[in-house]
C-alpha cells in the first residue's frame, strides 16, 4: 500500500493498511469539539484578560501599566508560540510525528486551564503573572494552528468542509461567557482571584466532553485507487506570486493590530468615558464577542469561488468603523452599537485571512499559515505598549482616543492593501478558494 501524507502539517508518511482512525468520525462534533478548543485557548486564555482587567485595577493589584505590559506579554507568547507551530515541522519532524495537531491542540487547552488556575493561586507573586500570561499567549497559537488544521483536513475527508468556519465562532463564545460571568462578578463585588479561578473551572469543563473526540491524525486513511483518482482529478492551483504572499502577510499582520487596542482595553476605555458606574460598561465587551459569534454564523455562507480579499476588505473596513464609532459617538449607544461592528468580523478576519493564505501558497499551506500568524502576532505586540506610551506622553483621557485612532488608521490601510492585491493580481472566476490544505 502507497504511504501518503498523514496531514498538511506533517512532513512524515505511514502505511495506510496500518492507519486506526481514532477521535470522532462525525462532522458535527468535530466542528463543536473545534469551537470549544478555541473558546479555551481564545476565549479564556487570551481575553478572560480583558473583562478581569478593570477588577484587577479595582482591587488595587495593577496599575494600568502594569496590565499593559502583561497584555504584551500574553501577545508575545502568541508570537513564540505561532513561530514554534512555523519552525516544528522543518526543524524537529521526528518530534513532530509525535506532537502532531490533535496532540498540540490537547496540550494546549490543558496548559491553558493551569496557567488560568495559577493567576488565581495566593503562592504566586504578580511578578510571575507575566510568565503565565506569556505562556497562556503560546498555548493560544499552537492551539490556534493545532485544531484549525486537524478539524478543517478531518471535515473536508469526511465531506463536510463548509462546517470549518463554525471552528472560529470558539473565540467569540469564549469572549461572550467570559464577559457576562465578569459583568455578574462586579455587580456582586468580587475579587478578580475568584475570576481567574471560576474561568478555570470553566475551561476544564469545556475539556471533559470534547477530550476523547480530538485525537488521532486528521487525515483518513483511502483506498490506494481512490486516492489516485482523487489526485489526478484535482488540479493544483500554483503558489502566487512572492509579491503577492508578501502583500498578503503585511496586511493580516495590520489586522492584529487594528483590534488589539479595544481587545485589551475595551471596558476600561467605556469606564473612562461614560458618566458614573454604568453597568453598560461591563457590557460592551461581551456584545462584541456575540457579534463574533454572529459574523462567523454568516461567514459559512461565503461561496467558495468568492475572492477572499472582497471579504477581508468588508472586515477590515467594519471593524475600523467599530473603532471609530466609540471615538465619534463616545455615549452607551455609540459604544455598543461600536462593539458589535468590532466583533462582527473579529474572527471572521482569522478564518478568511488564513483561507488566503492556504490559496496563495498551497504548497506550503501551513508554514505559511504560520507565517502570517507571526505578523499578526507582532501587530498584537506593539498595541499594549503603544497606548501605555500614549498615556504617559499626552494629555489626559486623549491616550487611549489615539491609540484607536492608529488601530483604525491600520485597518484601513490593510484594507487598501488588499484593494491593491486584486488590482495587481486578479483571480480567473474558475477559481476557488480550496476548503482544506493540501499536503506539503
Amino acid at each position: 500500500m502507497k504511504a501518503i501524507p498523514l496531514n498538511p502539517l506533517d512532513n512524515a508518511t505511514v502505511d495506510t493498511s496500518a492507519v486506526r482512525p481514532s477521535g470522532s468520525m462525525k462532522p458535527w462534533p468535530i466542528a463543536f469539539a473545534g469551537m470549544a478548543c478555541l473558546a479555551i485557548a481564545m476565549g479564556i486564555g487570551r481575553f478572560a484578560f480583558t473583562p478581569l482587567l478593570p477588577m484587577m485595577l479595582h482591587d488595587g493589584t495593577l496599575t494600568l501599566a502594569q496590565g499593559s505590559w502583561l497584555a504584551t506579554a500574553n501577545y508575545l507568547g502568541y508570537l513564540a508560540g505561532a513561530l514554534f507551530g512555523m519552525a516544528l515541522p522543518w526543524l524537529a519532524p521526528r518530534a513532530y510525528a509525535v506532537l502532531h495537531p490533535a496532540v498540540l491542540a490537547k496540550l494546549g487547552i490543558a496548559f491553558t486551564a493551569i496557567f488560568t488556575v495559577a493567576m488565581a493561586l495566593p503562592v504566586v507573586s504578580p511578578t510571575l503573572w507575566t510568565a503565565l500570561r506569556f505562556g497562556a499567549g503560546v498555548c493560544s497559537a499552537i492551539t490556534l494552528l493545532g485544531i484549525a488544521s486537524w478539524c478543517m483536513v478531518r471535515l473536508a475527508a469526511l465531506g463536510r468542509p463548509e462546517l470549518a468556519a463554525l471552528i472560529f465562532a470558539g473565540p467569540g463564545l469564549g469572549i461572550l461567557l467570559t464577559g457576562v460571568i465578569a459583568s455578574g462578578m462586579v455587580a456582586l463585588h468580587w475579587k478578580a482571584t475568584s475570576g481567574w479561578l471560576l474561568f478555570a473551572v470553566l475551561a476544564l469543563l469545556l475539556c471533559i466532553p470534547i477530550w476523547p473526540r480530538i485525537a488521532g491524525r486528521a487525515a483518513l486513511p483511502k483506498p490506494e485507487g481512490a486516492a489516485q483518482a482523487a489526485s489526478q482529478s484535482t488540479p493544483s492551483e500554483p503558489a502566487a506570486p512572492i509579491p503577492a504572499r508578501v502583500l498578503h502577510a503585511l496586511a493580516y499582520g495590520l489586522a492584529g493590530l487594528g483590534y488589539i487596542v479595544s481587545a485589551t482595553f475595551l471596558p476600561v476605555i467605556a469606564r473612562t468615558v461614560l458618566p458614573g458606574n454604568s453597568i453598560w460598561a461591563d457590557l460592551f465587551w461581551p456584545i462584541a464577542g456575540l457579534g463574533a459569534v454572529v459574523g462567523t454564523v454568516l461567514s459559512t455562507r461565503a461561496k467558495p469561488q468568492w475572492d477572499r480579499r472582497w471579504l477581508l476588505i468588508v472586515a477590515y473596513l467594519v471593524q475600523a468603523s467599530g473603532i471609530a464609532l466609540g471615538l465619534l459617538l463616545p455615549t452607551t449607544f455609540g459604544f455598543a452599537l461600536g462593539s458589535v461592528l468590532l466583533g462582527l468580523p473579529f474572527t471572521v478576519i482569522t478564518f478568511f485571512g488564513l483561507q488566503e493564505a492556504r490559496r496563495l501558497w498551497p504548497t506550503s499551506a501551513d508554514s505559511f499559515v504560520a507565517l502570517v500568524s507571526v505578523l499578526y502576532g507582532l501587530g498584537q505586540i506593539a498595541g499594549p505598549p503603544l497606548v501605555s506610551w500614549l498615556l504617559h506622553h499626552t494629555d489626559s483621557g486623549k491616550g487611549f482616543e489615539h491609540g484607536l485612532a492608529l488601530a483604525a488608521m491600520s485597518l484601513v490601510m490593510g484594507a487598501a492593501m488588499y484593494a491593491a492585491s486584486m488590482w495587481l493580481w486578479p483571480r480567473h472566476e474558475r477559481s476557488k478558494v480550496p476548503n482544506t490544505p493540501p499536503p506539503n
